[in-house]
């Protein structure tokens, strides 16, 4: 509990206690006993008299505390003292568990908060660091991280090797281990070694200024429940404060003109009970916490969302549409297959091809290179040709090699075999023999199959995969997830037109997700009805498009935010159905006088704590990440 928290419960317990003293006690005269009593009302209820007067004053008075001040003064009029108090007594007692659950459905989302580095170190020219603010580091810095110190802007590791602490981004508790040349990103906690990193932003556009805007403003993007609810209360209000007024006056009127004892008394203590019961705090309350504790869970997992409203068009999500390349693959080409011909090792094969290629930055050249896994000496390759649309020849150790597509073995009167196997080839010649081949692909990602069971348990209708690769590669990839539906061969704007097809078919309120990761899904993002992005290694473009990001890019996240978001929602319902069917019911019976005011205590308060209760359900998603991971 916080101070003020902590100061409410005491001023509770001081009038609970002041209250049962005046109950042991004998009976006082009236106006003694009044004074008396008003002591503990005071102690507990004055805050809420005054919220009620200055609403008064700002001519908004229909709110909770005006229908607790008008429900509990009354009581006070009629001689109910007791019950005057302990009205206001729960009420509190209500709002400060309301509170402690309100903090407690937070503490997720404010942890993050701790992400927020307050210095970064650059070294002096005498060696020594200085402790600078972040915002006023520019892009290509050298600065230092120490063990123990979180990064404070992303960028590439020029010196140093360390293992990081990702899980208040990612939600993965396993470290990642970095090294000279990897990228790093903001809000990581260096662990082990000393690390010099070349930041490649601005602290404004790095990871964890994005990560602490998008927290900072989900709740400003409500869902339609919560709209809903606040449109409800704004007309639910006046009108039970008008229906408690005409029930304190006009059955007593009518009676009177028929000649029948008017009993005004009891008329307006039915009307006090009705106004205690009609108090809406179950659903003002419940409601946006339930989307609170959704968002906070989510984020635990390392999934955030902007906002409850797209947690609730999540969970309708019926169609997940997903880009190819760093989405569902790894989006970095990988030797999968090392063919030698007869009488060439694989070592041989593969020693040969990395050293034509070295001197060539294209990524095929790079793959091949990681396969060797060694280290090249520059002076065993000489005479190095690459040819547009071909590959390249080399000496190697004074041999010429020839590393490239089948035309360049047909240019060198070399037959190259048919292969049947989806991915990249590149053949190898050695002194004018043909040495074998080498397939490299883009791999699919360890968690993409299983992302994709994943939405079929949790009930997604039709899985789709839009790529800009070839049809070969693109079936391939789509057969080995399982895919429902794949279209290649696709620009940006062909995404678009085949996402407007899409949206066109899809059934009535179902939602269409899409899941991407580059600067040219952006606009596909941006029209889905709800835009996933993968936000470890995805581009700005895509982040800020995107209503969803995923913080590990791991797709199998995908289902359990679609759990959390389906879950949050069941609950919505459950408290706006279980708080109005109670609220409803009891009011009937403070009409007709089968209520009393412990009654309403328990309309009012009791139903408010047991919502709440059922809200902070939310917030808890072990159990839905542990069913994820099955």
């Amino acid at each position: 509990m916080n101070k003020k928290q902590k100061k409410n419960l005491q001023r509770i317990i001081i009038a609970l206690i002041l209250v049962l003293i005046l109950k042991l006690l004998p009976q006082f005269p009236t106006p003694v006993e009044l004074v008396l009593y008003c002591i503990p009302y005071l102690v507990v209820g004055w805050d809420v008299l005054r919220k009620a007067l200055l609403g008064i004053k700002n001519r908004q008075p229909f709110d909770e505390c005006f229908l607790m001040a008008v429900a509990t003064v009354g009581a006070f009029a009629l001689g109910d003292y007791v019950e005057g108090c302990a009205v206001i007594i729960f009420y509190q007692i209500g709002e400060l568990f309301q509170s402690v659950a309100v903090g407690k459905s937070r503490q997720s989302i404010s942890s993050l908060m701790d992400i927020r580095p307050d210095y970064a170190n650059i070294e002096g020219e005498d060696g020594r660091l200085e402790q600078v603010d972040p915002d006023d580091v520019e892009i290509g810095t050298v600065i230092v991280v120490q063990p123990g110190e979180r990064v404070p802007i992303d960028g590439v590791v020029v010196e140093g090797a360390s293992a990081l602490n990702t899980a208040a981004l990612t939600g993965e508790s396993l470290p990642r281990d970095v090294q000279t040349g990897d990228e790093v990103i903001s809000g990581c906690v260096n662990m082990t070694g000393l690390l010099k990193v070349k930041t490649t932003k601005e602290f404004g556009e790095s990871t964890v200024s994005k990560i602490l805007d998008l927290v900072e403003n989900s709740s400003m993007k409500k869902a339609r429940a919560e709209n809903f609810i606040t449109r409800f209360a704004r007309v639910y209000t006046p009108a039970v404060c008008y229906g408690a007024l005409a029930l304190a006056f006009i059955p007593p009127i009518v009676l009177l003109l028929m000649g029948q004892p008017a009993r005004f008394g009891d008329w307006v203590y039915r009307a006090l009970t009705f106004l205690v019961i009609s108090c809406p705090c179950a659903l003002v309350i419940s409601i946006p916490l339930s989307f609170f504790g959704g968002i906070g869970g989510a984020s635990a997992c390392g999934i955030l969302v902007k906002g409850s409203t797209y947690l609730e068009e999540l969970a309708r999500t019926g169609i997940v549409v997903f880009d190819k390349t760093g989405t569902l693959t790894q989006g970095t080409f990988k030797v999968t297959g090392i063919h030698p011909a007869e009488g060439i090792s694989e070592e041989q094969l593969v020693e040969a091809a990395a050293l034509a290629e070295s001197w060539s930055k294209h990524p095929i050249s790079l793959s091949i290179k990681a396969a060797y896994g060694r280290e090249i000496d520059p002076n065993r390759v000489t005479d190095v040709q690459e040819l547009g649309g071909h590959g390249v020849t080399a000496k190697v150790d004074g041999r010429t090699v020839a590393a490239g597509n089948a035309r360049l073995m047909e240019k060198l009167g070399l037959k190259a075999p048919a292969i049947s196997e989806t991915g990249t080839i590149v053949h190898v010649a050695i002194e004018g023999m043909y040495a074998g081949y080498l397939l490299i692909a883009d791999v699919v990602k360890p968690h993409s199959a299983q992302a994709i069971r994943g939405l079929k348990d949790a009930g997604v209708r039709k899985t789709v995969m839009l790529t800009g690769d070839a049809e070969p590669v693109a079936k391939a990839v789509s057969a080995e997830l399982g895919l429902d539906e794949y279209h290649a061969g696709l620009l940006p704007g062909d995404k678009v037109d085949q996402i407007e097809t899409l949206l066109a078919a899809k059934r009535p309120k179902e939602n269409l997700a899409f899941v991407g990761d580059g600067i040219n899904d952006a606009p596909v993002l941006s029209r889905a009805d709800v835009g996933i992005a993968m936000g470890a290694l995805g581009s700005d473009a895509a982040i800020e498009a995107a209503d969803v990001v995923l913080m590990d890019d791991d797709p199998a996240k995908i289902a359990l935010a679609m759990r959390i978001a389906r879950r949050t929602l069941r609950i919505v319902y459950q408290n706006i159905v279980f708080a109005l069917a109670i609220k409803f019911a009891c009011l009937v019976l403070g009409a007709i006088g089968m209520a009393s005011m412990w009654t309403a205590i328990f309309a009012d308060v009791g139903v408010m704590v047991l919502a709440v209760l059922n809200a902070t359900r939310a917030l808890y998603t072990k159990d839905l990440a542990k069913k994820n991971e099955q």
